[in-house]
């Protein structure tokens, strides 16, 4: 079984409008409401590939309610932690340019963090606990550490995507994938953003050294490098006009962990995952799968020693 930890869960209201203008009313032509944060979208995604998850996290008020409703009608199980307040409403804002406005989410008491790591505990050997997105408030870095040393205790494949430093102090605990995007990556290592497709590798690189079993580098239109310790790749993503990014790098990773476990080779998995990922930003949300046999012609895998820089 696959857990997906969703540590500040959110609601995502994607609006357009023909441009932003400031001090007057600026009506929509379209909005879409999603239940969101990282983990959440990795449940969903890996539901629409037809795997099983069980989605763990915080949840608060209306907005809280209103996620886990949303999931358990796609037939996703839940088991979250029930805190006060409200869960964030985030907005993205689709014009002449793309704007981002995300908020901070409830505060987190220390006891409801401790119940979110009993529950974490009670996770069997063998299964799978994706990690994803921003801490809330209340929430120490330090959490991220105490999740794998749990997992590394109970032989659970831990799969980080958060941008939070203490990932680096995870490595000891040997987790089974990282997957930072660029300037995650260049903070871990203190290095200035942007960095050179060489300095990505050897960040990455460096990770493996460090303990990571699998990186795996979200790149935007870009695409992906995916290293191990016996490939290094380098994934083009097909390219079109992008809507909304904001849960493409989720859309990556969720269908990258579904064709692995559905028997796909990496080559095959990678390529999948980066069509898919291409196809949330062309979308308003998660993508609907429906263009993935179109787009995935236009992915090429290349081993980056032969790849061109």
């Amino acid at each position: 079984m696959i857990y997906t930890c969703t540590l500040n869960t959110a609601i995502d209201l994607y609006v357009a409008v023909d441009e932003l203008k400031p001090d007057r009313v600026n009506r929509t032509h379209d909005e879409d409401y999603q239940p969101n944060g990282k983990g959440v979208n990795v449940s969903i995604m890996l539901k629409r590939h037809g795997i099983d998850s069980i989605a763990l996290g915080f949840i608060a008020g209306f907005s809280g309610q209103y996620i886990e409703d949303s999931l358990k009608e796609l037939g996703i199980q839940t088991n979250f932690v029930q805190v006060d307040g409200i869960t964030r409403i985030n907005v993205f804002i689709n014009s002449t340019k793309e704007y981002k406005i995300v908020n901070q989410g409830p505060m987190i008491q220390t006891h409801e963090q401790e119940q979110l790591l009993t529950k974490i505990k009670a996770i069997s050997a063998g299964n799978t606990l994706v990690v994803s997105g921003s801490l809330p408030k209340g929430v120490p870095q330090s959490i991220i550490i105490d999740i794998a040393k749990i997992c590394a205790a109970r032989d659970i494949k831990l799969v980080l995507d958060t941008s939070v430093s203490t990932v680096i102090d995870t490595l000891d605990y040997k987790p089974f994938l990282l997957k930072p995007n660029e300037e995650e990556l260049a903070d871990l290592f203190h290095k200035k953003h942007p960095l050179s497709e060489a300095e990505l590798v050897e960040c990455g690189t460096e990770l493996l050294k460090k303990g990571a079993q699998h990186v795996l580098v979200s790149r935007g239109k870009e695409g992906a490098l995916y290293l191990s310790r016996n490939n290094i790749l380098k994934v083009t993503s097909p390219q079109g006009q992008v809507v909304n990014t904001a849960c493409s790098g989720d859309a990556m990773l969720a269908t990258f962990i579904s064709k692995q476990i559905q028997n796909y080779t990496v080559e095959e998995a990678l390529s999948q995952a980066v069509a898919t990922g291409a196809s949330t930003a062309f979308s308003k949300g998660l993508s609907d799968l429906k263009d993935i046999s179109t787009l995935i012609k236009d992915v090429t895998i290349t081993p980056y020693k032969e790849a061109s820089l």
